[in-house]
């Protein structure tokens, strides 16, 4: 398939879906967006739960390639990853406003068709996501007297609610009324709340 015409299918099919959701998603609408014939529409996918999944699946490897391909790993503070994700989720949602709602309106779809197969992709990306996220995190930076791993579940409760709270945001007419300025400065009073409740006060920090 010509990569303008690939293009056209994806990012029509993308918008459709985003607005209407699996089950009144018209393929109709899908072929006279991207200026095809249906029949080659057909041609690729067998049916619209194939072309959804379809979706789905080329979504998550680009947004992975987004995230963690330019990710710095070598930054082993866990605060400063969980940053990093954020400013790179931002460029994402710049870069690719039809694939990011149709991310965000997938991961609220309750059509029986697609649904477990839906939530089977999510428990795998989010697995590999978290191990990525949390290896070769530097502890030494955390106080002693901290359980490590239960201040991280309140770290991916609090993000992951943060999270929720700005895809709801996705639902605004425009993305440039997405405001990231703001966005990022409240994800910073949540990541400075978590640097002085869990990690060790620069003066106890340079006496050891």
């Amino acid at each position: 398939m010509e990569l303008e015409k690939q293009e056209r299918i994806l990012n029509a099919s993308m918008k459709e879906f985003a607005q209407k959701g699996f089950k009144n998603a018209s393929t109709n609408e899908i072929v006279k967006e991207a200026d095809i014939a249906k029949g080659m529409l057909f041609h690729y996918f067998n049916n619209k739960k194939d072309l959804f999944l379809f979706l789905y699946d080329y979504s998550l490897e680009a947004l992975e390639e987004e995230f963690f391909g330019k990710i710095d790993l070598q930054e082993r503070d866990l605060l400063k990853r969980w940053r990093q994700l954020a400013l790179l989720k931002i460029d994402v949602i710049a870069k690719y406003p039809e694939m990011f709602r149709f991310i965000m309106a997938a991961n609220f779809e309750n059509d029986g068709k697609v649904k477990n197969e839906l939530q089977n992709r999510n428990k795998d990306f989010i697995t590999s996501s978290y191990a990525m996220i949390y290896d070769n995190i530097d502890h030494s930076k955390w106080r002693n007297d901290i359980d490590i791993k239960r201040a991280m579940d309140i770290i991916n409760w609090t993000i992951e609610g943060f999270g929720v709270r700005q895809q709801e945001k996705t639902k605004l007419p425009s993305f440039s009324e997405f405001n990231c300025d703001e966005i990022m400065a409240e994800m910073d009073r949540y990541l400075e709340l978590f640097r002085n409740c869990f990690y060790k006060q620069q003066e106890d920090a340079s006496s050891q």
